[in-house]
């Protein structure tokens, strides 16, 4: 397939992904050489393994830093090195950062605060991969061109004055257990509006402002159907309320309603 067939029934923001995407294959192909996409969220990931397959092509590999990312990039490479692959030198193709907090502010940074002065620097979030954050500081895995532009402007920030930042090796990586919270939610419908409304617990129209203001993500894509019916094993994002997983559908009330198990995202 050419790359207009491949375009073919995606919107613009896909088309541009896609376009991108497919610069970095033929760049291996044709350069004989090892080339590589920015950081992909997982409904980009998904967007890309479609046209990965229609193009039948399978010289590539998803590489998040470790084996649970849920950022990745593309690595795409020739058959002249695949012993590249296969001995995990690629895992060059990224760096990290560590954050170290004096004692004082253990615990005190959440994701979204190591995100938000990240992106206080100017740094596109395509940069920028999985934040792994722990009570002592965080790991930041990073595409190399910005590791030292982080080590130099990350230090300037009022709230990391006192931290220790440095490059580490992604072998260095200290891994975080994700925790979650489980409970119950009981909703009349599997709409999206309806889920809504209970997991910020607000009104529906509340609900409905939030997916109408692009607050809402489905599988990492942003949702403005009100309508749309949720299903088990969907992740929920809305901005400034968190991440939710619907992780079983357990059944009915006697009036009919649904009894929803939620993860979420703590």
């Amino acid at each position: 397939m050419n790359k207009k067939e491949l375009l073919e029934g995606h919107n613009k923001e896909e088309q541009i992904l896609i376009s991108k995407m497919i610069d970095k294959m033929e760049e291996a192909k044709q350069k004989n050489k090892i080339t590589n996409t920015d950081f992909l969220d997982g409904y980009q990931i998904r967007i890309c393994t479609e046209i990965l397959n229609k193009a039948k092509f399978n010289k590539y590999i998803f590489f998040g830093g470790y084996e649970e990312a849920e950022r990745k990039i593309i690595v795409f490479y020739p058959d002249k090195f695949k012993f590249i692959i296969e001995d995990k030198k690629y895992i060059n193709s990224l760096c990290a950062v560590r954050i170290s907090l004096p004692n004082e502010l253990y615990g005190e940074y959440t994701h979204k605060n190591y995100l938000g002065m990240i992106m206080k620097l100017g740094v596109v979030r395509e940069k920028v991969g999985d934040i792994l954050v722990k009570e002592s500081g965080a790991d930041v895995i990073v595409m190399p061109e910005i590791v030292k532009y982080l080590l130099t402007n990350l230090s300037e920030l009022t709230r990391l004055r006192k931290a220790d930042i440095k490059e580490i090796q992604i072998n260095e990586l200290e891994k975080v257990e994700i925790k979650t919270k489980e409970y119950n939610i009981i909703v009349s419908a599997l709409r999206l509006d309806n889920i809504i409304a209970e997991l910020a617990k607000t009104s529906r129209m509340q609900a409905k402002e939030l997916i109408n203001q692009e607050r809402v993500f489905v599988n990492f894509k942003n949702e403005i159907k009100q309508t749309k019916l949720l299903n088990e094993g969907d992740l929920v994002s809305i901005r400034g309320k968190g991440r939710f997983k619907i992780s079983e559908i357990i059944g009915n009330t006697q009036k009919g309603r649904y009894i929803l198990k939620i993860e979420k995202y703590v």
